[in-house]
């Protein structure tokens, strides 16, 4: 049963999501790809069509009506955010297009002030190209070197017997708190504590966990947070980058044009305060007026319920897809978040998630965004089902039964 149908006896929550009441391929959808995006329920929907019908205006540069509801609306989402991760501040949070872009504006704002040649940018071997790529474009500019802690292959787990070493060397450590592909959850406090007391700025990539448990960035104690509208009901589009104020007031803007400015002349200009500092130009305005939304909804359910469902749903999946001939999992086998990523034989992942659409199975086959990691398990794809509140044990149940087709058409 989905959480759906436990939380505030609304047994008709599921019907918040239209896309899930739909056949493909003459089959009820299951929808099992929540790591990449999630469906949006109705309420985020109406969110974003309210904007457009009603009060569809710029913000911040008018003073018309239209133009004060969307920036009240803009801003509010704003505070809403704040208290959603509880920052001190609502000026600790800058809207951005994603988990993508905020990473990029930490590594080119506060990195190519910070960092310097043979400064050590410390990441993990589970990261996403994501949280990869900007910090080795920064130590292209910079000079600064990377290090990894390392994976341990057969547990899915950071060697973290490694940080004594590592940790002291570095001047930045970017991490991420759930893994894409391994379903890992990183033991963020600790990882922020043990840095913060060698004075090692640290970044989260929490697009994977934000949406699915309650994040408390002042309890965490991380210097920067990100994350996306997209993976956590809200629109696509739309990001959040968490700082902590007294950084944020020491970087310099990560893009330059309209409404990050205080003044311009012909040779020089001086910027606002942050976060609009780092907010050149229109931003999506109404995307995130619906991660406003979104937010609502999530706390209406209660994260720590979604993320109780999330665990208790992706051990069901662990033991009932290891009981599957000639499946190899990866990953934790206890404490995981809600996806579990596997092997099916020597069936290549892309046919696997081909087949299963034709049952009507929503799965994702590939590297996931992790190409250093698929080489250090020693694979170049895997097949991922990952979960959310509005999935079900029983789809579960069909997902192993499609699994167990696919190989038995495969062994002929």
């Amino acid at each position: 049963m989905s959480i759906l149908k436990n939380s505030a006896g609304s047994e008709s929550r599921r019907l918040d999501f239209r896309a899930l009441d739909q056949d493909i391929h003459g089959h009820p959808l299951i929808y099992l790809d929540n790591a990449a995006t999630t469906q949006k329920p109705r309420q985020v929907i109406e969110a974003v069509k309210h904007f457009y019908e009603c009060d569809n205006s710029n913000v911040h540069r008018g003073v018309h009506e239209l133009s004060n509801r969307a920036t009240i609306a803009y801003e509010g989402a704003r505070v809403r955010t704040a208290k959603f991760i509880n920052a001190a501040s609502d000026r600790e949070i800058i809207f951005t297009r994603g988990t993508t872009e905020s990473i990029n504006l930490a590594a080119n704002a506060w990195g190519n002030t910070h960092l310097k040649k043979g400064d050590v940018i410390l990441l993990t071997e589970m990261e996403h190209h994501s949280n990869i790529v900007p910090w080795q474009l920064l130590a292209q500019r910079t000079g600064a070197v990377l290090a990894y802690v390392p994976v341990i292959r057969d547990e899915g787990l950071l060697d973290l017997a490694q940080l004594h070493t590592l940790l002291p060397q570095a001047k930045l450590f970017a991490f991420t708190h759930v893994s894409n592909t391994l379903g890992t959850i990183n033991p963020v406090k600790e990882l922020c504590g043990r840095a913060r007391e060698l004075g090692v700025t640290t970044l989260i990539d929490a697009a994977q966990s934000a949406g699915h448990r309650p994040l408390d960035v002042q309890d965490i104690g991380c210097d920067f947070l990100a994350f996306s509208s997209h993976k956590m009901c809200g629109p696509t589009g739309v990001g959040v980058l968490y700082g902590r104020r007294e950084l944020l007031d020491g970087m310099q803007p990560y893009q330059g044009g309209g409404d990050m400015i205080s003044s311009v002349d012909l040779f020089q200009s001086t910027w606002k305060e942050p976060p609009h500092k780092f907010e050149a130009g229109t931003p999506n305005i109404s995307g995130v007026i619906g991660l406003h939304a979104a937010m609502d909804y999530l706390d209406a359910l209660g994260r720590e319920n979604i993320c109780r469902y999330d665990e208790e749903l992706s051990a069901y999946a662990y033991d009932s897809l290891a009981k599957v001939k000639d499946l190899q999992l990866f990953g934790p086998k206890e404490n995981r978040a809600g996806l579990v990523s596997f092997l099916l034989g020597g069936i290549h992942s892309h046919d696997v998630v081909t087949m299963a659409n034709e049952h009507g199975i929503a799965l994702r086959g590939g590297n996931h965004c992790n190409q250093p990691l698929m080489k250090l398990l020693g694979v170049e794809a895997t097949i991922r089902a990952s979960f959310y509140f509005y999935n079900t044990r029983p789809e579960v149940d069909r997902l192993v039964e499609v699994l167990r087709e696919i190989r038995q058409l495969f062994a002929g």
